[in-house]
């Protein structure tokens, strides 16, 4: 698959997907006859992958790290679990956070409509 239909497919840039090459994310793919990049499908998968890491908060530079151990083999599958868990608890405290200020939210809001109600009720 071409860089510019990798890009469709992953809704990247052509410009981060050689970034991504660069820095290592992605492994640089096989050429074909006439110089251009031609990548295995399976990347879509990967990039899916780094997306989700990503979207969870994990930084770029964990990533990178991640992608190295994984180009390592098997050899390197206790550390990458290491990283996973590390990042799952990380995951687990801050969704703890947004669910103690989502309750705190929901108890201002039902305050609010209390007072409201109790603003709108008619004096005699």
């Amino acid at each position: 698959m071409k860089i510019g239909e990798l890009a469709r497919q992953t809704g990247l840039s052509v410009d981060t997907l050689r970034f991504y090459e660069r820095i290592g994310l992605i492994q640089r793919p096989a050429r074909d006859g006439g110089g251009r990049r031609d990548y295995d499908p399976a990347v879509l998968d990967w990039i899916a992958f780094l997306a989700r890491l990503a979207a969870t908060g994990m930084r770029q530079a964990d990533r990178v790290r991640y992608a190295a151990l994984r180009r390592q083999g098997d050899t390197t599958l206790a550390a990458r679990r290491a990283m996973i868990e590390a990042h799952r608890t990380a995951i687990a405290a801050r969704v703890a956070e947004l669910n103690a200020a989502l309750a705190l939210m929901d108890d201002k809001i039902e305050t609010y409509r209390r007072m409201e109600a109790e603003h709108d009720r008619p004096t005699s």
